[in-house]
């Protein structure tokens, strides 16, 4: 199993860091591509790769561009809490993935990997949604 959990990877927060993504990237340009158990995909993915990428069903290399459901704000305890999620994503048809990583168009950095926890098998409508656009749930949260 290459999977093993959830990741923001360290190449986003590198370049976060380093001021790339105030430099005219915006959360419209995002994409999400699926990937099958053969894939090691962890923290320390840089970009966007088709190496043992799902297939299938209308899934096409390179996955999905993501629409964002808004950036969002909030004060906390901890301090404020900046975070952004995305719509629901669905292809049709059979498709088989383990799951997938959130990178941008724009340089093909990667943002997250997302673990689905086993193989999801579609036979007609393969759906990946997303958590609720909160401070404690949005796939990304800057504390």
């Amino acid at each position: 199993m290459a999977f093993t959990g959830n990741y923001s990877c360290n190449s986003f927060r590198t370049q976060l860091m380093t001021g790339f993504f105030s430099s005219g990237v915006s959360v419209a340009s995002f994409k999400i591509a699926l990937y099958t158990n053969a894939a090691t995909l962890d923290q320390t993915t840089t970009t966007y790769t088709a190496a043992d990428e799902a297939s299938g069903g209308s899934y096409i290399a390179g996955g999905q561009a993501l629409t964002s459901t808004g950036i969002g704000t909030e004060l906390a305890s901890s301090g404020s809490i900046v975070f952004v999620n995305f719509l629901p994503v669905t292809w049709t048809g059979a498709i088989t993935a383990r799951g997938a990583l959130i990178y941008s168009t724009t340089s093909g950095v990667a943002v997250c990997v997302l673990d689905f926890g086993n193989d999801k098998t579609s036979t007609n409508t393969f759906t990946v949604t997303m958590p609720a656009n909160t401070s404690t749930s949005a796939l990304i949260r800057l504390v």
